[in-house]
């Protein structure tokens, strides 16, 4: 695997790559097309947080779901899934609901922290607990109910248009004198009102996870 990864960004970027600790909260949609594409990617050390178990409504866009998998939790189906794609590869799992609570518990020595959770108060303490840290961090606002993937990209919280989400996640950040100016992965497109349950095609989680995965890879190797 590393082979074709050392022949496009050269032994010393994939060192850079393998010795970088990354914290992942949430490894749903969004999250498990990151964690799979940092595990294929060469990422070594990372740390991953969920509360919940695979369910029937995973199959259509979560890579950790299968009907072999429902009913287990997703942090341990997720790890055995990136040991049989690399078995020197360091996962630590946490099979718990973070929050202000708990998230002091928590390592400081990470490089990045990956915001792929649906809970609003958690991805505001992740941006307090990383700026707290100075510590680098990327969020993944609203993708659900959107269907044009080709409307995602990486802007900064204080730039998001269309999403109640991020909306509401700037005022917390406001109100709680923090930074807006954080990355995030985020759709200009207007979400789809289809009810209180939201759903999603797999191409956009898809898309924003990957969005991710190759933020974090460019600024590590700087690449312009």
């Amino acid at each position: 695997m590393n082979d074709r990864i050392i022949k496009l960004i050269g032994e010393d970027n994939l060192a850079q790559i393998k010795k970088k600790k990354i914290l992942l909260v949430g490894v749903g949609g969004v999250g498990s097309f990151v964690f799979f594409s940092l595990v294929r990617s060469g990422f070594q050390n990372i740390t991953i947080i969920d509360k919940d178990k695979v369910e029937l409504s995973n199959l259509n866009r979560q890579l950790i779901a299968d009907l072999t998998t429902i009913d287990q939790n997703k942090v341990d189906v997720a790890k055995d899934m990136a040991l049989n794609i690399n078995k020197d590869i360091n996962i630590t799992t946490l099979n718990i609901f973070l929050d202000k609570d708990n998230i002091y518990t928590l390592a400081k020595d990470y490089d990045y922290i990956i915001d792929a959770c649906d809970t609003l108060n958690t991805k505001l303490e992740l941006i307090r607990f990383a700026q707290n840290n100075n510590i680098k961090i990327i969020s993944s606002m609203g993708i659900g109910n959107r269907v044009d993937a080709t409307k995602i990209k990486i802007t900064t919280l204080d730039k998001t248009n269309n999403d109640p989400l991020a909306k509401k996640l700037r005022k917390l950040v406001k109100d709680a004198s923090l930074n807006s100016k954080i990355p995030v992965v985020c759709s200009d497109e207007i979400p789809i009102k289809k009810g209180v349950i939201i759903s999603s095609l797999i191409t956009t989680p898809g898309v924003a996870g990957l969005f991710i995965t190759n933020y974090i890879i460019n600024d590590i190797i700087k690449v312009s």
